[in-house]
């Protein structure tokens, strides 16, 4: 897996925020919500935004137009004003882009695209492209953050997309939250509460292993299989696959059935180790612990491939920035996730 890493931004640059996915962003109930995460991208990062025409056309308008959405983010990626392009959310349909993408448009004009949940999508559609992409955070979950932007999530943001050097080990942040307050004008000002953040457990694997970085959402990945989007299965060989489930917290079962059908095309048997996100909701972390185990060293005899379980990343709050195709590592000794180049150049 070779993929060309887009240029570093620096403070002053400009960037695009799109609607990828959901054009929730838009509507009357959430456009506060939009406006102070784009406040905080100008006032933290010192990044300067533009928006396209679907990036505020709302939900229904950006649901009805795929094809719109598409030819935004191909104008996005083709305007060299443009250094970078931020999602403003994720959502469930963005497959539905598939159709009308370029992927000269990404190959010839590679740029920071940065999102996470649905955006598994563009992420892969970037990888097609043969170009890196970050899954990280979006405008309305975490940059319009409560109050602020957690500490954790910030300096990822600048460790990943303003530094063009190994990013190296990824520490777990002190606290985490999974409380959901409601996006109104009036929770804008209360902080979630946050409980101690446990270290990432591992669950299996022994030594020291490296490999390039694949993976995403698992319900989004499960909306690509066999169609044209999905990586030749030569992109698994050696990887580091990073898993997550989103805030529809499917069950064990479900778990159990991607796996095996992960099993099942060869991916598992190629592929140095796991690393999965912290999951939504608490109930779901031992059973996810025991189905991973279940699968993985049971059914199909695996017990020696490494699984770091708990990671900062996805649907949980704060969380890192991944980069598809830079080379990682996992220490099951010291039950430690690196990542050992950079993001960008």
């Amino acid at each position: 897996m070779n993929l060309t890493k887009p240029k570093a931004l620096k403070r002053g640059d400009t960037i695009a925020i799109l609607s990828t996915s959901s054009g929730m962003a838009g509507d009357d109930a959430f456009l506060f919500r939009y406006e102070i995460g784009k406040k905080r991208l100008h006032e933290v990062f010192g990044l300067n935004v533009i928006e396209y025409p679907t990036t505020l056309a709302g939900t229904e308008y950006v649901y009805n137009h795929p094809e719109k959405r598409a030819e935004d983010l191909m104008a996005a990626f083709q305007n060299p004003e443009v250094k970078a392009i931020f999602s403003c959310i994720g959502g469930e349909e963005s497959i539905r882009l598939l159709p009308y993408i370029n992927f000269d448009v990404i190959k010839n004009n590679p740029k920071i695209f940065m999102g996470y949940s649905d955006n598994t999508i563009i992420h892969f559609m970037c990888m097609k492209a043969g170009v890196s992409s970050v899954y990280g955070p979006a405008i309305l979950p975490e940059f319009a953050e409560n109050v602020e932007i957690f500490p954790y999530t910030t300096s990822s943001v600048e460790k990943t997309l303003f530094q063009a050097l190994p990013i190296g080990e990824i520490t777990p942040s002190p606290v985490f939250s999974r409380e959901l307050i409601w996006w109104t004008p009036e929770n804008q000002n209360t902080k979630k509460p946050t409980e101690p953040n446990p270290a990432p457990a591992l669950l299996q694997g022994e030594g020291v292993v490296q490999g390039r970085l694949i993976g995403g959402c698992m319900e989004v990945i499960e909306f690509m299989r066999g169609t044209p989007l999905f990586p030749e299965i030569e992109m698994f060989e050696n990887a580091i696959l990073f898993l997550e489930t989103s805030e529809e917290a499917p069950s064990e079962v479900m778990l159990a059935r991607w796996l095996r059908g992960y099993a099942a095309m060869g991916i598992l048997h190629r592929i140095k180790g796991i690393v999965f996100g912290k999951p939504y909701t608490a109930e779901l972390e031992e059973p996810y612990m025991k189905t991973l185990k279940k699968v993985l060293t049971d059914e199909l005899g695996l017990s020696s491939l490494p699984v770091l379980y708990g990671l900062n990343f996805g649907h949980t709050e704060p969380m890192f920035c991944i980069p598809y195709g830079a080379k990682a590592e996992i220490d099951c000794g010291k039950a430690t996730f690196s990542i050992l180049e950079s993001a960008v150049v």
